[in-house]
Formats: C-alpha cells, sequence, structure tokens
C-alpha cells in the first residue's frame, strides 16, 4: 500500500514549518538549533506527529493540525521546561518505532 497524496501533503507541511523556523506554536522557541546539534529532540517530534496522524480508510488526514501541535508541543517542552504539556503525552505518542531494514523490501 502506498500513501497518497493528502499524507504526503499533510507531513510535507509540517517538514516545511519545522525546517524553516516558521511553525505558528513555536514562535519565540529556538528550535532550529537542535538540527544538526540536537537531533533526537527533532526525531522525538517527527515520531510524535507519526504516531498522532490518522488516515481515513481512503488515506485521507483526519487531523494533521492536531498531529502538528503534539509535536509542537513537544519541542516547546524540550526548549522551556516550565512549558506544561496539555493533556500529558501518553506512551502510545512519543514511543521511537524500530527503524525499517537495510534494504528495501520491494527492490
Amino acid at each position: 500500500m502506498k500513501l497518497g497524496n493528502s499524507f504526503s501533503g499533510a507531513l510535507r507541511t509540517f517538514a516545511y514549518f519545522m525546517s524553516s523556523g516558521t511553525h505558528y506554536d513555536l514562535e519565540g522557541v529556538p528550535y532550529l538549533s537542535a538540527y544538526g546539534n540536537e537531533p533526537s529532540a527533532i526525531e522525538q517530534a517527527y515520531a510524535i506527529y507519526a504516531n498522532v496522524i490518522e488516515l481515513d480508510e481512503n488515506g485521507i488526514v483526519l487531523n494533521a493540525k492536531y498531529a502538528e501541535r503534539r509535536a509542537a508541543q513537544y519541542i516547546r517542552s524540550y526548549y522551556d521546561t516550565a512549558y506544561k504539556v496539555e493533556p500529558p503525552f501518553e506512551d502510545w505518542e512519543t514511543e521511537l518505532h524500530d527503524p525499517p531494514p537495510l534494504k528495501d523490501l520491494s527492490k
């Protein structure tokens, strides 16, 4: 099964906001410094995004902004220890899943 245009567009938009420093939920947070310096923080944010995003049976994204918000909450809390994530993250949201095999299965 191939992910469709809806997911591709949602992921592209999230990646743009995260890598350009323009994510509206992260105004004033110096998170761009994490790229290259603290990659595990960025990895965790993308993991949260991927764990939270939901698609319907046709592959249409149902909650792109909520998934973005949860990932942004993690980044904000990483830089601002006084920031309280509401609701608190559940274990499934922050789980880091195994990476894919070294060789693509489809090739």
